[in-house]
């Protein structure tokens, strides 16, 4: 097992405790929770993905205790959910000796390497390795932006192609003859077909303008919706020109780079059940229109298994640990603000079925509860089929007083007073943010539990204040947890 715990006050950096902390080689890990040697695939010593074939072999299974972790609205001063989902995971494991996974997103790079800083928790409440989770992990992102700019950049050689080829040399093209001269339609192109209204099955049967039909998309330019990505912030990529090649340069276009964990693809990622149901998903992503008003898919352009060839393994869910020795999936990493913004069905399924029905599954849904929580009961759910015994929504103190008209706050700036010494009036004010949070939540006919991160400044009668307020509405229960300073024995009470 991992060695316990070396609290110490003041709290040294996060990178310090990450990189003191003594871990358990991945495949002892695995092997401890009940996954088998042949049901997992390490990447180094301390990292892994778990095949998904472990699910047909835990089918009979009952499903644990589902417990999905929010927060209330975001500020610069940060809630804390990740490092609340790592803290109660290793309060439940490591203090209560409950069976229990965490489930997280992968972080990007680019709030990784800007002012928001990693995703791994924070203090004693971290993943680890810290290093290897908030950068490359086991390439699942690297896989997203190739299989995105590989389509990016089928879609402007299908232009430039329709642009300068007649109807036939594109069909030849599509559809290349065999050294017998046969020729014969890919099932992608079975489908582009029926969609098309064209039952036939044989290329030699159609007609010039079935032809013509099945070999021009007729994309227009300006309908385009599918941009190139990478997963760093560069500002200087939010507009650019392609298409500056000799051959090229007549079909230039103004386009753009987004952040890879902002493509669509991400998004598949993390709501795909199986390979299969991903491939289905990525080859209907919709690329933008023709100039006739059509949609235009992936599979249109007749890339969907290509783009699910780059992405094969990345439906596997990586294995990491806490710093207290307990599971962790990190996989997907979708935003909240402009996808669903929580991690990946199959890591949620998988550690349900693993830690069975005495056990427990931590989720953390991004952002706040009105963007991931909600996102992760109208759209996750939906999708999995899967609802939460408990919801957990996370607060801190001196954001409510932020909530309730504090003082503008500014990242690397000190705080203003308001937020350091007791202010009652200003935290009166902010709870309603809370409370309209823990309304929202009972309309999905779950329980609410409050996680009120603790703070040096914190006094007892503004703490006194969340927990009776959270009560007043509804809540289960409120609990102040100081896991960022204490790893899981400062968030047993939230697990009790």
């Amino acid at each position: 097992m991992a060695g316990k715990l070396k609290l110490r006050f003041p709290v040294p950096s996060d990178i310090s405790i990450a990189q003191e902390a003594e871990l358990i080689p991945i495949a002892e890990l695995a092997r401890s929770i009940g996954i088998e040697d042949s049901e997992l695939e390490p990447y180094g010593h301390y990292k892994a993905k778990v095949k998904l074939s472990i699910l047909n072999r835990l089918a009979d299974r009952k499903d644990g205790n589902y417990i999905v972790v929010t927060g209330i609205n975001p500020t610069p001063l940060g809630e804390g959910k990740s490092t609340t989902t790592v803290g109660l995971a290793q309060a439940l494991g490591a203090h209560l000796n409950k069976k229990v996974i965490a489930c997280l997103r992968q972080p990007s790079q680019g709030p990784t390497f800007g002012i928001k800083g990693g995703a791994a928790g924070g203090g004693f409440s971290q993943v680890v390795p810290m290093e290897e989770m908030n950068l490359h992990l086991t390439g699942d992102i690297h896989a997203i932006t190739a299989a995105n700019n590989l389509l990016a950049a089928a879609i402007d050689t299908r232009m430039l192609h329709e642009a300068t080829q007649s109807d036939q040399a594109l069909f030849k093209r599509l559809c290349p003859p065999a050294k017998d001269g046969s020729r014969k339609f890919s099932p992608v192109m079975i489908r582009r077909l029926k969609k098309l209204g064209i039952e036939k099955t044989n290329p030699a049967d159609l007609t010039p303008e079935e032809i013509s039909a099945f070999s021009r998309l007729d994309i227009d330019p300006q309908a385009i919706t599918w941009n190139r990505v990478v997963d760093i912030n560069d500002r200087f990529l939010r507009g650019i020109t392609v298409g500056q090649g000799k051959e090229e340069e007549k079909y230039a276009r103004r386009t753009q780079f987004d952040i890879s964990v902002a493509s669509e693809i991400m998004a598949v990622l993390a709501l795909s059940s199986d390979l299969r149901d991903m491939r289905d998903r990525l080859g209907a992503m919709v690329i933008g229109s023709s100039r006739k008003g059509v949609p235009v898919t992936a599979d249109d352009l007749g890339v969907g298994g290509a783009l699910t060839v780059l992405m094969k393994d990345t439906i596997m869910p990586n294995l990491l640990q806490t710093l207290e020795g307990t599971p962790v999936f990190v996989h997907a990493g979708p935003f909240a603000n402009i996808a669903h913004g929580n991690s990946s069905i199959v890591a949620d399924k998988i550690a349900l079925k693993i830690v069975g029905e005495d056990g427990y599954v931590v989720t953390e849904a991004g952002f706040g509860a009105d963007i991931g929580g909600e996102k992760f009961f109208d759209i996750k759910c939906r999708a999995s089929g899967l609802k939460p015994n408990c919801a957990v929504i996370v607060a801190t103190i001196r954001a409510l007083k932020m909530h309730g008209g504090g003082p503008k706050v500014v990242a690397g700036t000190p705080l203003d007073p308001a937020y350091t010494d007791e202010n009652l009036e200003l935290l009166s004010k902010g709870i309603a943010n809370l409370q309209h949070h823990i309304t929202t939540l009972h309309k999905y006919g779950v329980s609410v539990v409050v996680a009120v991160n603790r703070f040096g400044s914190d006094t007892q009668n503004e703490i006194d204040m969340v927990i009776s307020k959270s009560l007043e509405v509804g809540a289960r229960a409120a609990v102040m947890c100081d896991h960022w300073a204490k790893g899981g024995q400062g968030a047993s009470e939230l697990g009790q």
